[in-house]
């Protein structure tokens, strides 16, 4: 059974692991804890018995705009209503906060999942390519 926690426990090992997977770059030694502990408003574990199978990080710009970044399932656990119930921690931690507003920016093919499953609404956005 999985379970999802805001503020769960997690190792960077773990963290690093599902990255590597989920964004198809090599696995990195990025220390996630001291990272979201320092700039991040929460974040969600999705555990299921000791294994991490999925994570969600909430920035925030320190007042009510909070900002869903990095939905990560494992893609062995893919499909299986992981990645939503990681989103729904996210909303209700966020909404325990005094935040405001949630944003997400996704892919394309990642539209379905926030707007229809995950009851996001579209909003006009930009983007500047930096690198």
């Amino acid at each position: 059974m999985v379970t999802t926690t805001w503020r769960g426990a997690f190792s960077n090992d773990d963290v690093n692991a599902l990255h590597a997977e989920g964004f198809g770059h090599r696995l990195l030694d990025d220390d996630w804890n001291a990272q979201v502990e320092r700039f991040s408003l929460g974040w969600v574990t999705a555990v299921d018995g000791a294994e991490l199978v999925g994570f969600v990080n909430v920035a925030w710009d320190g007042g009510v705009h909070a900002f869903l970044l990095d939905t990560l399932v494992r893609a062995d656990r893919r499909r299986q209503g992981i990645g939503s119930a990681l989103v729904r921690a996210a909303v209700a931690g966020s909404r325990g906060t005094g935040c405001e507003w949630l944003h997400v920016d996704f892919e394309e093919h990642l539209r379905g999942f926030y707007l229809d499953g995950c009851g996001f609404a579209p909003t006009g956005a930009g983007l500047v390519a930096l690198a």
